[in-house]
């Protein structure tokens, strides 16, 4: 998943599909995954256009794929059909990760990945209701199997409510005058429509700040879909349980799209990268010596020339650690 990867550059059914990242990704984890019988579990499958280069990069490695997004699951069993023996599908969030391993008979494994935000398809078809560019239902589930959409949270929260969605998780410094417009609106007939709750937002907002900062609507949306996902919730409780998976040697990979997800990720990596024997004593404590080694120095960006090929990489960060030791 990403918050718009596109994938192009695969033989497999999704040829427009390009992975963010995909060859510094691949170096990343790659250490950890070439013993025949390694496993590596990807989070976040999507379309599977990670996955693929991980497999064909390593013949003996067993891949398990986890989505939220049963049409995600469908594309990506298409595309890793060549891999077919060495590929485990599940059907969940990230982070039920340890019991998907547990239901496997998986003890450990020696990578992860989670590629976070929301997928090209989700962007791409319309009726999913991710992108205000295009008219379509308000609905912003990536497991459509759930019931709550951006509908109900538009047409049924508190103004109070609203606003702490779009200024907490859209990082929107409107969010007072936006969510009073949507209270008002509503009022008056039901909020179901992505067209007209971006049109809703540009007239919420100062005409000043709606001449910069690209589509005005941007913030809203991305503030309810993670309300409707509860994505940062999730991400929360993954990194511990994704992290606790890991066998020693085993390696994460974490792209983020946003500065929200990427402060979880780097506070979950660095608390579990420091030496936290107290200080004044004269040597380490075993149990206190860190439990990761740190990757990436900070988040790695993409290359240039891959923002140029896939636009929607630009805002990716990407950070890695690797285990060293067995938690407490």
């Amino acid at each position: 998943m990403t918050e718009g990867t596109g994938d192009a550059g695969s033989t497999g059914a999704e040829p427009s599909h390009i992975p963010v990242m995909r060859d510094r990704i691949t170096e990343l984890l790659g250490p950890a995954l070439r013993e025949p019988g390694a496993v590596v579990v990807d989070g976040t499958l999507g379309l599977g256009g990670h996955a693929e280069a991980l497999l064909a990069a390593h013949p003996g490695l067993r891949l398990v794929g986890v989505d939220r997004d049963t049409t995600a699951l469908e594309r990506s069993r298409a595309r890793l059909a060549p891999f077919a023996p060495r590929v485990d599908f599940a059907h969940a969030e990230y982070d039920a990760i340890p019991a998907v391993l547990d239901g496997l008979g998986i003890s450990g494994v020696q990578g992860v990945l989670l590629d976070l935000g929301v997928s090209s398809p989700q962007l791409d078809e319309a009726e999913r209701g991710f992108a205000y560019a295009r008219d379509a239902p308000l609905d912003m589930r990536m497991d459509r199997t759930q019931h709550r959409t951006a509908a109900d949270v538009v047409n049924t929260y508190t103004a109070a409510e609203l606003a702490r969605v779009l200024r907490e998780y859209g990082e929107e410094r409107f969010a007072g005058r936006i969510a009073a417009a949507i209270v008002k609106e509503r009022s008056a007939a039901p909020l179901d429509s992505t067209r007209r709750l971006a049109e809703l937002v540009r007239d919420a907002i100062p005409a000043a700040t709606r001449r910069t900062g690209g589509n005005p609507a941007k913030r809203t949306f991305q503030g309810l879909r993670i309300e409707v996902n509860a994505e940062l919730a999730i991400l929360e409780r993954t990194l511990p349980a994704a992290i606790g998976a890991l066998a020693v040697g085993g390696r994460i990979a974490v792209l983020s799209y946003h500065s929200l997800e990427d402060r979880i990720t780097k506070r979950a990596l660095a608390a579990l990268a420091t030496d936290t024997t107290p200080p004044g004593l004269p040597v380490p404590l075993p149990d206190a010596q860190p439990e990761l080694r740190l990757l990436t120095r900070g988040a790695e960006v993409p290359p240039e020339q891959e923002n140029e090929r896939n636009p929607r990489a630009a805002s990716a960060r990407l950070r890695a650690a690797e285990r060293v030791r067995e938690g407490a």
